[in-house]
């Protein structure tokens, strides 16, 4: 193997065992050795790439990853101007309605997406709101932050969440001034108005594709009061990723942590709704979708709505 290509397959080993989440439960050198024997005599980094996903792979925590350069620059380098499914409405009763798609790219699809949800979020409020639903049955993940500043206002100001190591650390999740912040530094993206009612009540719905950071999202309000959550079981890896650029431009993410929810239940499995509702193809978001007639039913039985 020529020295260029050892030491980047060292490194990419070295930022797996440090930060892997299941670190303690691994073979790190049986991993090692039979990443080099799948390297064999690779003379550049591209030739240990399949030793590397093979690598990820064996940590079999189901969220780590490993992309080209091509693949990193066109996952977390791509510019959108429109994110389909990020859109926001009112309901009959008063309710307001949004749908959060995942997110990932550079800086300016992120600062997009959190423009456009500002914009959902108060065509679904216009100043009347009684309740919410939060829709993520079709957030896949990517890049958590700009999800948690777009409902930011209708979770309310406090401690949301928190990622937690193996260790036991804790690197909580708060919002205040409805600006999300990590262990306290917040983002670069100004706050959201106001929605009509402080602290109302939420129903959330999950599917088996809310993943990743959609499921960073769900846990978010687990626990808050006057909530609920309806439809399937999520994908289950609400964990966090570390990610590692590697020297050509390649990009590791590895999970080093577990989400928790507010009250410090932590997870790393599928998330269970409140309420178990059959997921649909047809009628996604309309008045024959089960998730949202069974989610408007129980907010209507809520004093916000109901008119007590």
């Amino acid at each position: 193997m020529a020295p260029e290509a050892r030491t980047y397959l060292r490194e990419a080993l070295s930022f797996m065992e440090q930060s892997s989440l299941r670190r303690e439960q691994i073979d790190w050198p049986a991993l090692r050795s039979t990443a080099f024997k799948q390297a064999g005599a690779a003379q550049t980094t591209a030739e240990t790439y399949r030793a590397i996903a093979g690598a990820v792979g064996a940590l079999a925590d189901g969220h780590s990853w490993f992309l080209s350069p091509e693949e990193t620059d066109e996952d977390l380098g791509a510019s959108v101007s429109q994110f389909h499914g990020l859109k926001g409405r009112r309901l009959p009763g008063g309710m307001g309605y949004i749908s959060l798609p995942g997110v990932l790219g550079d800086d300016e699809t992120l600062a997009a997406y959190v423009e456009q949800g500002q914009a959902s979020v108060t065509a679904a409020d216009d100043g009347l709101a009684c309740g919410w639903i939060v829709d993520l049955r079709r957030n896949s993940g990517g890049n958590m932050w700009p999800m948690l500043t777009v409902v930011a206002p209708i979770l309310g100001d406090g401690p949301v969440g928190a990622y937690v190591r193996n260790d036991g650390t804790k690197i909580a999740w708060t919002i205040r001034d409805r600006v999300p912040r990590l262990e306290g530094q917040r983002f670069p993206w100004a706050p959201l108005s106001p929605v009509a009612r402080k602290n109302p009540a939420v129903a959330v719905l999950t599917s088996r594709q809310t993943a990743s950071s959609g499921e960073a999202i769900t846990l978010a309000f687990r626990g808050r009061p006057s909530t609920r959550s309806f439809g399937q079981p999520t994908f289950g890896v609400p964990t966090n990723i570390a990610i590692q650029r590697l020297s050509d431009g390649a990009t590791i993410g590895v999970t080093d942590a577990q989400g928790a929810d507010r009250t410090g239940r932590t997870y790393d499995g599928p998330l269970t709704p409140d309420e178990a509702v059959p997921d649909q193809r047809q009628g996604f978001g309309t008045k024959t979708d089960q998730a949202v007639n069974a989610a408007t039913a129980w907010l209507a039985d809520q004093p916000s709505c109901d008119g007590t």
